[in-house]
């Protein structure tokens, strides 16, 4: 079994809205998308998240962008102007999900996942 990190077959894309995080996955080729949809569910990136993130995650797919877009409900402390979070903006947590391991399937090469 091989683990790679999100970061090698994809990038991201982060900020906020009052007390939610907003993360999107983009990935670089189709076959990363199939292995991200397949592998980063709502319940993964909860428990990614589960120090800073106190409500629900939601999950939303984008296939025309190789794009999954997660909402981090109750993640930001009350938000920018509330929280005495550093990152009560959300800027950081992109980076932060990109260093998630997920596993890399069977039949599936390195190469397949990066342009």
């Amino acid at each position: 079994m091989t683990m790679i990190k999100l970061g090698q077959i994809a990038h991201a894309r982060s900020g906020d809205k009052g007390d939610g995080s907003n993360v999107g996955i983009i990935a670089y080729t189709d076959a990363g998308f199939r292995v991200i949809q397949e592998a980063v569910t709502a319940e993964r990136v909860k428990r990614h998240f589960n120090q800073i993130c106190f409500g629900d995650v939601e999950r939303f797919e984008v296939p025309n962008l190789r794009a999954l877009n997660f909402l981090l409900h109750d993640s930001l402390g009350g938000g920018g102007s509330e929280s005495v979070k550093t990152d009560a903006q959300g800027k950081t947590h992109g980076q932060a999900l990109l260093l998630m391991e997920i596993q890399m399937p069977t039949g599936v090469s390195l190469a397949d996942l990066v342009p």
